[in-house]
């Protein structure tokens, strides 16, 4: 069966991130083993072993839910990747879905309307209210919306890179010997 469309792209990122949570519980229980049977003396390498491990599943927890609930790399780029028409399409579709949404935009954002005020058309804002003219919410919204946008995309990107980096780390340094164990031992 041959790997195509989302579905597949879901289920390797699910599959990875519980591939790391299994490897950050390794780490945490081999740690915790080598000092509970005296194993390892020094606690502070037990320390940054037990860090990494929690660090790890953390991690692998939050791209996890990333993963089931969407495609967090996909949805990081979308964010990042969408121009201010489309931003503004975006806003309008939702604009236009919620009433209760509208009204306390208007209401919190002092504006009245989407990209225009028809006054046969209900507004909450304080401007309405006292007969000053209202700016249209538009304009407002989009500047939050890009800034939140912007906003999750970097952490999606963030958390996303993180993800790869852990597995390039992790071929890296998988077969890495302790020279002080074994002096002929290679790195």
């Amino acid at each position: 069966m041959v790997c195509g469309g989302f579905a597949c792209s879901k289920n390797c990122l699910c599959a990875l991130n519980l591939l790391y949570t299994l490897v950050s519980l390794l780490l945490i229980g081999i740690a915790a083993w080598g000092i509970g049977f005296g194993l390892i003396s020094s606690l502070r390498v037990v320390g940054v072993v037990i860090a990494v491990g929690i660090f790890l599943f953390l991690i692998a927890l939050v791209g996890l839910i990333g993963a089931v609930k969407h495609h967090q790399f996909s949805v990081s780029c979308a964010c990042l990747a969408l121009n201010q028409e489309q931003q503004g399409q975006l806003l309008e579709v939702g604009w236009n879905s919620t009433a209760s949404a509208r009204n306390d935009i208007q209401r919190n954002l002092n504006c009245c309307g989407f990209r225009s005020f028809n006054p046969n058309d209900t507004c909450l804002a304080s401007c309405i209210k006292s007969g000053h003219s209202c700016s249209p919410c538009a304009p407002i919204i989009g500047e939050y919306a890009g800034e939140v946008l912007r906003f999750v995309g970097g952490i999606g990107l963030f958390f996303s890179f993180t993800e790869i980096l852990g597995v390039w780390l992790t071929y890296r340094y998988r077969n890495q010997k302790d020279p002080r164990a074994n002096p002929s031992a290679f790195l």
